[in-house]
């Protein structure tokens, strides 16, 4: 059995671990209240832009001019995988979730005879891929300096990815993230990118325009910008899913720590208790010897 003194150190490390997760917490909070916000306000634009598209592909497709995004290449033998994860850990099953599905589709991609070809923004998911899949990553998007997500940011990664693309590097792009839920639900989420698909949401009416000069002039404009718009909705979503995560983890350590704490004492309380009576019973032995 550890001594007092062991037990008190240990004590005193648990209360000073549970003040950094607590502090943690309440950080991860005041910060998921702003990701929160902004990937909820995102949604609408993004729901609006992803019917207009839908629209437009639905008149362009097949033609013979259509966009190279929205036609592909024609072949599907190169697969680009974006894994979109965060730059930092102690969110829980945030990180993982995200490499999780990326890797299982690599897998799959790969057992059919596939090309795959890993692009990760975020730290930690490229930690994750690097032992298995690390031969298959081509490049990686360094956000760890960026405070406020903005729309420039996702621009500057379609933008690469688009010239990937139009230099013959893939046939089929796809990006991995978190849908935000709330604080207790995020679902790992597997979106293609190229060739674009729009898919409407249950219930959303498709909207019905006339497009001067035409929809496959109007298509080839948007497109980009369509593009850019689905991944800055992904690093939204994800950035409100890693606080969520990260408050969620900091809230268990917390109560775990604290159920840590108390079991200790009661170890520290019944072991300083024996000590007393062990030193009472040698005075008294003692008092009766003389």
């Amino acid at each position: 059995m550890p001594n007092l003194k062991d037990l008190k150190t240990r004590i005193d490390s648990v209360k000073s671990t549970r003040k950094i997760t607590k502090a943690m917490q309440m950080v991860a909070a005041a910060k998921l209240r702003r990701a929160q916000e902004a990937a909820e306000a995102g949604r609408p634009y993004a729901d609006r832009m992803n019917a207009v598209m839908a629209n437009l592909a639905g008149s362009a497709s097949g033609a013979d001019n259509a966009p190279k995004l929205l036609s592909g290449s024609g072949e599907s033998q190169i697969h680009l995988l974006v894994v979109a994860t965060a730059e930092r850990g102690l969110c829980g099953g945030f990180n993982s979730s995200i490499a999780k599905l990326a890797r299982a589709k690599a897998e799959e991609l790969i057992a059919a005879g596939k090309t795959v070809k890993i692009l990760t923004i975020g730290k930690k998911g490229r930690e994750q891929l690097k032992r298995d899949l690390g031969d298959k990553m081509v490049d990686h998007v360094d956000l760890s300096e960026v405070k406020n997500m903005g729309y420039s940011h996702a621009s500057q990664i379609a933008s690469d990815i688009v010239s990937r693309f139009n230099s013959g590097e893939f046939d089929v792009a796809t990006i991995f993230y978190n849908k935000f839920q709330s604080v207790m639900s995020q679902i790992p989420t597997e979106l293609q990118l190229i060739p674009a698909k729009f898919e409407l949401e249950e219930g959303q009416d498709t909207p019905f325009y006339e497009y001067e000069p035409g929809e496959v002039e109007v298509l080839a404009d948007l497109l980009p910008r369509a593009l850019s718009t689905q991944v800055f909705t992904a690093l939204l979503e994800n950035g409100a899913s890693e606080q969520g995560a990260r408050m969620s983890a900091m809230d268990n350590a917390t109560r775990n720590a604290g159920d840590m704490i108390d079991k200790l004492t009661i170890v520290y309380n019944r072991s300083r208790q024996a000590a007393i009576t062990n030193e009472l019973i040698e005075i008294i032995s003692g008092a009766e010897a003389l």
